[in-house]
């Protein structure tokens, strides 16, 4: 049973009903997937479940399910069933295949009472050879169509109509009209063709059908109306397209509207760090046949930088309009220590140094802003100026008294507010040439920030006025103008304040409030009470953060700089943090110019950067279509490359398929080099690595020659490549007798897994000075060894059924030895090495298990046993794990030890692992068995049932894995029922969101 077609397809799924379980202790799961149908006028749901078998499930006129019986079903190799339209009684129509290989159809009445079939009003031998989809037609015309690979038929009680087709598999059909006339159908190659039913009155005269265009390779096609049609593709990106009348110029008739991503299904990933900054991208093979595609997912937003000018010591920027109604930014402000610059763009789009001869420039900016009345505000330690935006001439000023300077301030379009030492509080108003102090006020400690950013009705003027204290660690809010405080808020702690913001998203109010060490505060803000409610705590970093709202795509976004820089946004009313793709930024703000809208100036280390910034979310996911099928994917550092195994498909009669190595820049991803193997070779494995003794790089690929005729590859080779000035060198190959499922680095040595052996190759000179692989030992004893991972000298191999074995290399006698195995059958769909002790293996029906080394155990038979200590059901069928973390780690953050895995699976989820210290595990199970209690799962199912460890020989309750979707949605929980949970857990909200939180942190 060669393994390739196991990392696209699911084999089943278990059918779970409200009634409850509608499994069978004995019974053989069908071959070809599970069928649920419900007859057409709600009289019982059908289910064909295990070869010979058909389940029923009585409705009774209230619309309850009534007690489910199995009918015996003669037919054991069914390819399809449906129920009929227009039939007193509920009838079925069954597709199957006989002992000979033949297909027929065949009818048969469901009799209730007597829980039995009786043979239907027709049946029909002998069909097509590759007949396997039915669709039944509803009134009036009735009956059934029989797609096959090579004829299409209309089959009823009195008609019979055949049409010849192109050969093709049709994968997917949907309905386009209610009375069942015109159908569209999708096939293996993403063809869409329309098929119609010509017909007089209730008889059928003919079949016609034309082909309108491609498409994704459908799973499901939905006609909604208009000409507009949704296609779900599980190969390939779903899409909402639309026919239309004329075709285009290519002759298509289809139009793509939309596109839905879709990972599915990943057969292999790798973890790169591609921009060099410590953060992990996930680059998926994805999709298959002519959808394949590789896709790169990386988290957080990027910045794309437009341009960019040294500049040391950078104190503050701001951007400036030339005058109120001017919808771009003209000035970028940027302060330094004791100057301040103001850059402006050229004509040519260059950023170059211009004046504003109002502004003092021979001092540090404090804050700039535009104001109404065409004017510009710029605060410095001694005075606030105001000057006009389109003369830029000096209007007016007011200064500090004697004596004072003013070290914090922040202003809007018509408000300034400022601190000169001592803890005094000035609040000035902005009129046409005029400055006006409106009131002052003595506070008892010294202030550290301020903010009046307008977020009530009025765009430009603020009723409230926040206020970060020392000394007390407080926040207040003032009301404006009055400066009456209406609400103190104790932080705690010894860390002041540094940068306080109001802002609003999807239209409700938030203070947030920045640390001197990284932590981020925020509250719910009551406008009109000033009240703050509803505190959270979140870590953004390890330095000061300061915080600046910009607006992209209409929407308004808070920009944290720091050592880790993070966007503030929200969805679906929840706060959300997104890091940006960046080192440490010390400073942004928005900068909308005409030649760079939507932009943003960032201050980093040594430089002044404008760029745009990504959309705003979470993973990012471009797309490299290929048109072919990449199987396997790696990364080499050195050559700056990915190497691919793929396979296209020819479109020619006999469909026969290629297979080739192709080499792509890292950066461009584009073909650089391409190496097509031999006629029935596939690509099985990949490796980049070196050798002892040499320190040239290379790509390794392990083969298998799958020959029609042979159940189980024979042969196979391995290829070493070099990567030379861009192109895929061949330096030496070696014969297998099997197929190499699996390649690892191993002490400077080539591991292979060939069939059901594991073999150790040493990399020998010649005395030509060329290079080969030597044979130095192996280890029989598996069914077939399909993937191996290695860590020092051990060796750890995931069987087809023997699930895993742990296997040691010895030097001295160069041998490699079984040291344990796990007992248990798992099919095994994936292996990893979490630690020294504890491997995790995936298998085929969709569950997770760890186990563990037994070094301890007493005597020889304890320590061969492999214990499993964790058991999970996923509900995904897992192709790969990969040690890496699409996030960037922080040493000092709590969860920057946490080592993590990534998987990607058929369904196109790519999920992570983590390993959790032991407290922490028992506190969050803690906080697991209280969520089950309050958040009900999807129809009413129970969370422990669906997450217990399901084979074919047992089910057991989950153990050691934890939830982390149903653990992090206690974010999204309602403050009573947060409540709820904490009194349960005896810790505070604001505890168990900071602990939540953090785990977020980790993918």
């Amino acid at each position: 049973m060669f393994q390739y077609m196991e990392e696209l397809q699911h084999l089943n799924f278990s059918a779970l009903m409200a009634m409850g379980d509608v499994s069978d202790r004995i019974g053989r799961p069908t071959d070809n997937g599970q069928i649920g149908i419900i007859d057409p006028d709600c009289r019982l749901i059908g289910l064909h479940l295990y070869d010979g078998l058909f389940k029923v499930i009585p409705f009774d006129n209230k619309g309850q399910l009534k007690e489910a019986f199995n009918i015996r079903l003669e037919e054991l190799q069914v390819l399809d069933i449906k129920f009929l339209y227009g039939c007193s009684k509920p009838t079925i129509v069954v597709l199957y295949q006989d002992n000979k290989d033949a297909r027929h159809v065949k009818t048969y009445e469901v009799a209730l009472k007597d829980k039995d079939f009786v043979e239907g009003p027709w049946s029909q031998n002998n069909l097509d050879n590759g007949a396997d989809l039915l669709i039944p037609v509803p009134p009036p015309l009735c009956g059934v169509i029989i797609i096959g690979e090579e004829t299409i038929v209309y089959c009823s009680a009195n008609a019979f109509k055949a049409i010849p087709i192109r050969p093709s598999i049709t994968r997917a059909y949907g309905r386009v009209d209610a009375d069942g006339s015109r159908y569209l159908l999708g096939d293996h190659a993403g063809l869409l063709h329309l098929l119609v039913i010509t017909h007089e009155k209730e008889k059928v005269t003919g079949l016609k059908i034309e082909l309108l265009g491609e498409t994704s390779i459908a799973s499901t096609i939905s006609y909604l109306d208009n000409a507009v049609v949704y296609i779900g593709s599980s190969y390939g990106d779903s899409q909402l397209i639309k026919l239309n009348l004329q075709p285009d110029a290519k002759g298509s008739y289809v139009e793509v509207l939309e596109s839905y991503v879709n990972l599915g299904p990943i057969v292999d990933f790798c973890v790169v760090d591609l921009e060099r900054q410590g953060q992990g991208q996930v680059v998926t093979c994805s999709g298959a046949y002519k959808d394949g595609s590789l896709r790169i997912v990386r988290n957080g937003i990027g910045i794309n930088e437009q341009a960019s000018v040294e500049l040391q010591g950078i104190k503050g920027m701001w951007s400036l309009r030339s005058s109120t109604d001017d919808p771009f930014d003209t000035f970028l402000v940027v302060s330094f220590i004791s100057e301040t610059r103001i850059l402006a763009m050229n004509p040519e789009d260059e950023l170059e140094e211009t004046e504003i001869e109002g502004f003092c420039s021979q001092v540090q900016t404090l804050f700039c802003h535009y104001a109404v009345y065409n004017q510009l505000v710029q605060v410095t330690s001694s005075c606030v100026r105001l000057v006009s935006s389109t003369t830029r001439e000096f209007r007016t000023e007011w200064n500090a008294p004697s004596g004072y300077s003013i070290n914090v301030a922040t202003a809007n379009a018509t408000q300034v507010l400022l601190a000169t030492g001592g803890g005094h509080l000035v609040y000035l108003e902005i009129g046409d040439g005029v400055l006006t102090e409106v009131k002052h006020a003595q506070l008892e400690y010294e202030i550290s920030c301020l903010d009046i950013n307008p977020i009530g009705e009025n765009p430009n003027y603020s009723q409230l006025a926040v206020v970060g204290m020392w000394t007390d660690i407080s926040v207040r809010i003032f009301s404006l103008p009055d400066l009456n405080v209406i609400t103190k808020e104790h932080l705690g702690g010894e860390i002041i304040p540094r940068s306080v913001l109001l802002c609003c998203f999807e239209g409700i109010s938030y203070l947030l409030c920045a640390l001197g060490d990284g932590h981020l505060l925020n509250f719910l803000l009551n406008l009109n009470t000033g009240e703050l409610t509803d505190r959270k705590k979140v870590s953004l970093g390890t330095q000061p953060i300061t915080l600046r709202t910009f607006s992209s795509k209409n929407t308004t976004h808070v920009f944290a700089a720091s050592d880790r820089p993070t966007v503030i946004y929200s969805s679906n009313k929840k706060i959300l943090y997104s890091n940006v793709n960046l080192k440490e930024v010390s400073h942004m703000c928005p900068f909308n110019s005409a030649a760079f809208p939507d932009s943003l100036a960032i201050a980093k280390e040594g430089e002044l950067t404008i760029g745009t910034i990504d959309d705003i979310q979470k993973l990012h996911i471009r797309s490299i279509p290929l048109g072919e099928h990449a199987r396997r994917i790696c990364h080499q550092e050195q050559s700056r490359t990915f190497a691919i195994c793929s396979l296209k498909n020819q479109s020619s009669a006999e469909e026969s398929e290629t297979h080739f190595i192709r080499l792509l820049d890292d950066q461009s991803f584009e073909f650089i080099s391409t190496y097509q193997l031999d006629p029935f070779e596939y690509g099985c494995s990949i490796l980049s690595c070196s050798f002892s003794d040499d320190i040239n790089v290379y790509y390794c690929v392990g083969t298998a020659y799958v020959l029609p005729e042979e159940n189980e590859p024979t042969k196979g080779r391995i290829l070493v490549f070099m990567v030379e000035e861009g192109k895929l060198q061949l330096i030496t190959e070696k014969e297998t007798k099997g197929a190499v499922y699996s390649l690892n680095a191993f002490n400077g040595k080539l591991l292979a897994a060939i069939n059901q052996k594991i073999q150790l190759y040493k990399w020998m000179l010649r005395d030509d000075g060329s290079r080969e692989l030597q044979s130095e030992c192996g280890h029989h004893g598996h069914i077939l060894a399909l993937y191996v991972q290695t860590r020092g000298d051990f060796i750890v191999v995931g069987d087809l059924m023997k699930s895993i074995s742990l296997l040691i290399y010895k030097h001295e006698e160069g041998a490699i030895e079984e040291r344990a195995r796990d007992y248990n059958a798992n099919w095994m769909s994936a292996v990893e090495i979490l630690d020294d002790d504890i491997y995790l293996g995936s298998e085929n029906n969709f569950n997770l298990f760890t186990v563990r080394k037994n070094s301890e155990g007493a005597t020889d038979e304890e320590r061969g046993r492999l214990e499993v200590v964790g058991e999970y059901h996923l509900g995904e069928f897992v192709n790969r794990f990969r040690h890496g973390s699409l996030v960037m780690r922080l040493p000092d953050s709590d969860v920057g030890q946490i080592p993590t895995v990534i998987f990607g699976s058929v369904n196109g989820v790519i999920g992570v692992i983590a390993s959790l210290p032991h407290e922490q595990y028992i506190f969050l199970e803690k906080l697991q068995s209280n969520l089950r209690k309050v958040i009900k799962g999807v129809g009413g199912l129970s969370h422990e049932q669906w997450r217990s460890f399901n084979n074919e020989k047992k089910t057991v309750d989950a153990k050691n894995f934890l939830d982390g979707d149903l653990i992090e949605s206690f974010l999204d929980l309602s403050r009573t029922r947060m409540d709820e949970i904490s009194k349960a857990m005896s810790v505070s909200v604001e505890e168990l969101c900071k602990r939540v939180e953090e785990l977020t942190r980790l993918h």
